[in-house]
């Protein structure tokens, strides 16, 4: 079964930095392209950044641009979410899953949503 395992969420100030981490168990990530999601209380869960399988792609959503970078390390099977500038806003839940070319989940590449990671940015 495929699972997807998210970490490196927590409280941080507004401005403050985070780093999140996407691994996955019986799952090869590296054979495809990853992304990043979130997930606001009481809003839908949105795309926030996305990998291509070797990382020479990115994409980012038009809120987090400038301030997001997507990384990943094949070798260690892991994609990352660097977070800088941190806003209020950006407190959700963040999920990472394989994507297809329009950035949406990939459906045939994963069982189900991992159980994320809580990003909360407050004063």
């Amino acid at each position: 079964q495929v699972q997807f395992v998210e970490s490196g969420g927590g409280l941080v100030q507004p401005g403050g930095s985070l780093r999140l981490s996407c691994a996955a168990s019986g799952f090869t990530l590296d054979n495809y392209p990853i992304g990043w999601f979130r997930q606001a209380p009481g809003k839908e869960r949105e795309f926030v950044a996305s990998i291509g399988r070797i990382g020479a792609s990115t994409n980012y959503a038009d809120s987090v641009k400038g301030r997001f970078t997507i990384s990943r390390d094949n070798a260690k099977s892991t994609v990352y979410l660097q977070m800088n500038s941190l806003i209020p806003e950006d407190t959700a839940v963040y999920y990472c899953a394989p994507v297809r070319p329009d950035f949406t989940p990939n459906p045939h590449a994963m069982d189900s949503w991992g159980k994320g990671t809580l990003v909360t940015v407050s004063s």
